[in-house]
């Protein structure tokens, strides 16, 4: 491209006006440039490419209807800023994404560089500059579509979400009505956000006003991609911010679809982003100076990575981390129940959740019965296909991944634990499965507090079983860990459930259940599991700032 004359090195401001167009304004001059794809012009005179936006869907209704495990292949760009999907800068790094279920390339994810981090960034404050100064009613019309759409699209979306994470088809739909729900959810709250009236001594009175923070940045797990990308995204756009999300290297499609149907439903182009990336990627996001906030989950050790770059620009983060929880269940439980609860506890999503109760205490009068009706409904779980909707169970998300968690299982054996059913890899009879990454669930006897699998985070569907005789006992070992995410009791003593739930040692705790997660209350951890909250009211907080404002309605009172 030639430019026909020399251009001021002072300020330039590029705007994109259409497809092929970009403006640049000069004073009351401007310069139309007609090129494939969008250029901008930095505040030094040099020209920068930027990449072309893709305004087609990801992935058409009818090629996701008509896909099969194995069969699905992705070979658009899955960047998505400013309104539309965007080519890569340069493809030269690209990682291959793998489908967990048969172990086929599903695409090619392509780490967002530097200048992408900038641009998506810079078009999220865009966009947020236009959606904070929208009232909270119009802010919740536009999210409550977008919550209508997800609804819409449900079995599409899971069956997207199935083959790039692994879980079964019936989890799957479930995590998609979560994300609608929680959208809905802060829809609902957007149009309440107010602040207080404060009447001070004589004609004095002060007031506070809840304000947004800016662009917030989220990172998702593999685990939960599309619903933990609304998590995030639904309480921030609420309060009136930007988001840039960064899903897992692993599985980067689906937040790509939500950030389509934010679009579709009418919010300011760029309000809510996706970049693809692993590490480094990250790091700019956190280093960003115009990245207000970081929410991320995912493992501790990230975690506090995540903690000390985002300390360097005095950014609030959010920090979902890891759990190995307690499961307790007293002599008094109903039996039924309580295994349903175990195996609720453990593995869901092939055990790749992180407040599983993988630390099944069980009181020593029961624990044969325990042990007798776990391990028949564990071997009896259904694997296989996880678009088929009589399978229970997926695949794991990676082959390194399930290694990892059968060296756990190998260990513990070496360490004194008893295999009593499972902990192998698993082939499916259907062909195409054979370079899946399966293992059939795994219960473990004969466990100590200090054995590896009690100790550390597995994440895999691996129960270990402990016996315990007092109250008094089991509290002590259950908070005996470095995490805090959750907790559990099975008991039919209502005065000992809630004694036990006050004296545990963690954020999220469930009487006779588990693993329920309702948007409408907060979850989050205590201790090395994190801190800051996502769901409920209170999370509105963490997405927000207050200002307080003091008026004066007489004459100042001065000492000078």
């Amino acid at each position: 491209m030639i430019f026909t004359q020399a251009l001021p090195t002072a300020f330039y401001e590029a705007q994109r006006v259409s497809f092929h167009v970009v403006k640049f304004e000069l004073g009351t001059r401007s310069l139309s440039v007609y090129s494939r794809g969008l250029w901008c012009l930095a505040r030094k005179p040099t020209l920068v490419k930027m990449a072309q936006l893709l305004r087609s869907p990801l992935l058409s209704s009818a090629a996701i209807r008509s896909a099969s495990t194995g069969t699905l292949e992705v070979k658009e760009p899955l960047n998505f800023w400013g309104g539309g999907r965007v080519k890569p800068l340069s493809s030269s790094n690209a990682e291959p994404v793998y489908e967990p279920a048969t172990g086929h390339v599903l695409c090619q994810m392509v780490p967002c560089v530097d200048e992408e981090v900038d641009q998506a960034i810079k078009s999220a404050h865009s966009a947020y500059l236009k959606w904070s100064k929208m009232s909270g009613m119009e802010r919740a019309r536009v999210m409550l579509e977008a919550a209508r759409i997800i609804r819409e699209r449900r079995d599409d979306i899971a069956k997207v979400e199935v083959i790039n994470n692994g879980k079964s088809i019936t989890e799957a739909k479930v995590d998609i009505d979560v994300a609608w729900t929680c959208i809905e959810y802060y829809a609902g709250i957007a149009g309440t956000l107010a602040g207080q009236h404060v009447q001070l001594p004589g004609s004095c009175f002060a007031y506070t006003r809840r304000e947004p923070l800016g662009v917030c940045v989220g990172i998702g797990a593999w685990n939960y991609p599309f619903q933990i990308a609304a998590w995030k995204s639904a309480p921030a756009l609420a309060c009136g911010n930007a988001m840039v999300f960064k899903p897992s290297p692993m599985t980067p499609v689906t937040a790509v679809m939500l950030a389509e149907i934010y679009a579709e439903a009418g919010v300011p182009e760029g309000l809510f982003n996706v970049v693809q990336g692993g590490a480094e990627t990250g790091t700019l996001l956190c280093h960003h100076p115009m990245v207000a906030k970081v929410s991320f989950t995912g493992s501790v050790p990230t975690g506090k990575k995540i903690m000390e770059m985002s300390a360097k620009g005095v950014k609030p983060v959010t920090l979902e981390l890891g759990g190995k929880s307690p499961l307790i269940i007293f002599q008094d439980s109903e039996l039924e129940n309580a295994v349903k609860g175990a195996l609720m506890a453990n593995f869901l999503t092939q055990g790749e959740v992180c407040c599983n109760g993988t630390r099944v205490f069980v009181q020593k009068d029961i624990l044969p019965k325990f042990l007798e009706e776990v391990v028949k409904r564990t071997k009896a779980i259904p694997l296989g296909d996880p678009l088929l909707d009589g399978t229970r169970m997926g695949a794991l998300i990676s082959r390194p991944h399930l290694d990892r968690v059968l060296g756990f299982i190998n260990q513990a054996k070496k360490e004194g634990a008893r295999v009593l059913c499972g902990g192998e890899p698993y082939v499916p009879a259907d062909p195409k499965l054979k370079g899946g990454y399966f293992m059939s669930p795994c219960v473990l006897d004969n466990c100590r507090d200090d054995m590896t699998c009690v100790k550390e985070e597995i994440f895999g569907p691996v129960m270990s079983v402990l016996p315990f005789d007092t109250e008094e006992e089991v509290l002590q070992r259950a908070n005996n860990t470095t995490f805090g995410l959750a907790a559990g009791v099975f008991t039919r003593d209502i005065a000992r459930a809630h004694r036990v739930v006050e004296n545990l040692q963690a954020g999220t705790c469930f009487i006779n259940n588990y693993n329920i997660s309702p948007v409408e209350v907060p979850f989050g951890g205590y201790k090395m599991s994190g801190f800051g909250r996502e769901n409920g009211q209170v999370t509105i907080e963490y997405y927000s700032q207050l200002k307080t404002v003091v008026v004066e309605m007489g004459d100042v009172d001065s000492l000078f």
